[in-house]
């Protein structure tokens, strides 16, 4: 402490905390670098370990627990603007399904709970053993979130929902098999896969993993698996930008060549990507980044398929139509760091870049890379995944620990 004449004055306290639980303390954790001088660690930034089911948690530099979340949680983490943070959960562990969208803080303080037993349709999902609520969420400026969603038809995964957390009512939907052409879908042969929708002949033809909104814009971007596709819209307009995607013009309505990006010399499309978004804008020009799975599941660049999967920055050219890959790193890594599902990559303040390869070696690893702008790694976490549970890291994050506007509140 030092006081207004400049006098200082240290006192050291020691607390002593519970253990961790045994499912933390047991969990394995490896980590094989940690330049902790070049890693983008601020004050108090964690690195975020969330994953496709059970509990989320964070670690330090070193790779040591300093928080987690003891509700199962799938896929959903976001922090929002008023410092809380945005999770899906299953409120017991026997439940069947996910299906509480739930607004909590970082003491486990749950402000609002949304449960999710009725699809958009108004029959219930719980028949079906479907979650309403999927990969990702994203908050607009009025406060509303929007979400990636199902809509109660035999396609899942093609639809978004803007959600009032203050009334719970649903005040927008749109459909994506209004946006783009009936071929896709109806001639679409891939089904549903995953544990509670198999064998219901449900048909997964987009699989919508990321939406991102800009709100200077009010441009929203997504990322669809299915389709090894990425595009962006105009959200109160639902016109489409652009799209980028490796399937020729020809196949194509004419109406839609005019969004068709055109890439660059040297720029890879990317297959079955994650978790694009927009990095900044500058005139016609924005640069976005994702992680490309590089397996081409429909379209996507089949010669380089299953080979390695990277995070990629590419810049677009709004006005002329064109894209090109300016930053990349992970072909070097090989084959061994290929992941055919999930996977994040996040640009922090410092230009490094942390990146998530969720499912190496078939989803038996989570490897965490930190590079720097040269493709140097100054951090490596590596988790050990549990087969039968399917707990990969689904996303991973470098947060801070607590956001400067979050409002330590003794009194809720």
């Amino acid at each position: 402490m030092t006081d207004q004449s400049g006098n200082q004055q240290t006192k050291t306290f020691k607390i002593k905390t519970a253990k961790l639980p045994k499912w933390i303390r047991s969990f394995p954790i490896k980590v094989t670098v940690k330049d902790k001088a070049k890693m983008n660690l601020g004050s108090n930034e964690l690195t975020v370990l969330n994953r496709t089911t059970k509990q989320t948690f964070a670690v330090d530099g070193d790779g040591e627990v300093r928080w987690y979340y003891l509700r199962w949680n799938e896929h959903i983490f976001e922090q929002l603007n008023n410092g809380h943070i945005l999770l899906f959960n299953k409120i017991k562990s026997s439940d069947e399904k996910y299906n509480m969208l739930v607004e909590t803080d970082y003491f486990g303080r749950v402000y609002r709970e949304f449960s999710f037993d009725k699809t958009l349709g108004g029959s219930y999902a719980e028949t079906a053993g479907l979650s309403l609520v999927h990969h990702d969420v994203a908050e607009v400026p009025n406060g509303n979130w929007l979400l990636t969603v199902d809509d109660d038809s035999k396609y899942v995964e093609d639809t978004i929902a803007e959600l009032n957390p203050n009334t719970g009512k649903i005040v927008k939907v749109i459909d994506f098999k209004k946006i783009f052409p009936e071929s896709m879908y109806k001639k679409s042969k891939i089904k549903a896969n995953d544990n509670t929708s198999s064998g219901l002949g449900l048909m997964d033809w987009l699989h919508i993993n990321t939406i991102d909104y800009d709100a200077k814009t009010g441009n929203i971007l997504l990322s669809a698996r299915n389709q090894d596709i990425i595009w962006s819209m105009n959200y109160q307009t639902k016109k489409i930008n652009w799209i980028f995607i490796s399937k020729p013009t020809k196949e194509w309505p004419s109406s839609f060549h005019k969004y068709l990006l055109k890439p660059s010399k040297g720029t890879k499309y990317p297959g079955g990507q994650h978790g694009v978004y927009l990095l900044k804008e500058t005139g016609s020009k924005l640069d976005i980044l994702l992680y490309d799975n590089n397996i081409a599941v429909t379209n996507g660049d089949k010669k380089q398929s299953g080979k390695f999967s990277a995070a990629t920055e590419y810049q677009i050219n709004t006005k002329k139509k064109t894209i090109k890959q300016v930053w990349s790193y992970g072909k070097n890594l090989g084959k061994q760091n290929f992941t055919e599902v999930i996977g994040y990559a996040q640009r922090l303040k410092n230009g490094n870049t942390l990146i998530n390869f969720g499912f190496k070696n078939k989803g038996k690893e989570s490897n965490i890379i930190e590079v720097d702008a040269h493709g140097n790694q100054v951090f490596n976490l590596t988790i050990t995944n549990s087969a039968k549970d399917m707990t990969y890291v689904y996303r991973a994050y470098r947060m801070q620990f607590y956001p400067d506007n979050y409002v330590f509140d003794v009194t809720k």
